[in-house]
């Protein structure tokens, strides 16, 4: 079965300009919405550097909620950025680390966390511009 192509749009994968596959686009789409938000982002940069336990985690990330750590790390589990190990003993000690699929993912986030810090301020310039000439349309 032939993939389904548009004309002229931008493929994601591709040159601009070239026929754009939209089987591929709706999977890049659903793998972003597993991997691209921020609790994910953080759990997978602390996580870079070395196994944390639970606790350990809630501190380095700061603001997460137990319950949006626990969901945060079942998915990354489930999507198999992390592993989860369990030592018997008591109480019981659970550690989660990156798997080699994680380690990997880890590059991109380090390379997206560093645009963001060195882009930050433009960012904020750019919101605060759009605010003022936003204001200035609505008083007119």
């Amino acid at each position: 079965m032939e993939p389904a192509l548009d004309t002229v749009a931008p493929d994601p994968v591709g040159k601009a300009g070239e026929p754009h596959n939209r089987a591929a686009c709706g999977n890049i789409s659903r793998m972003l919405a597993r991997i691209s938000d921020k609790w994910t982002l953080l759990v997978v940069r602390a996580l870079g550097t070395g196994p944390r336990r639970f606790n350990a985690l809630k501190r380095d990330i700061g603001e997460i909620s137990q319950k949006m750590l626990t969901a945060t790390l079942r998915e990354l589990e489930e999507n198999g950025f992390v592993t989860r190990t369990v030592t018997p003993v008591t109480p019981p000690q659970v550690e989660y680390a990156l798997t080699d699929l994680g380690r990997e993912f880890r590059h991109p986030v380090e390379v997206l966390a560093t645009w963001v810090v060195a882009n930050s301020q433009r960012i904020d310039a750019a919101r605060a511009a759009f605010a003022a000439r936003r204001a200035l349309q609505q008083s007119n």
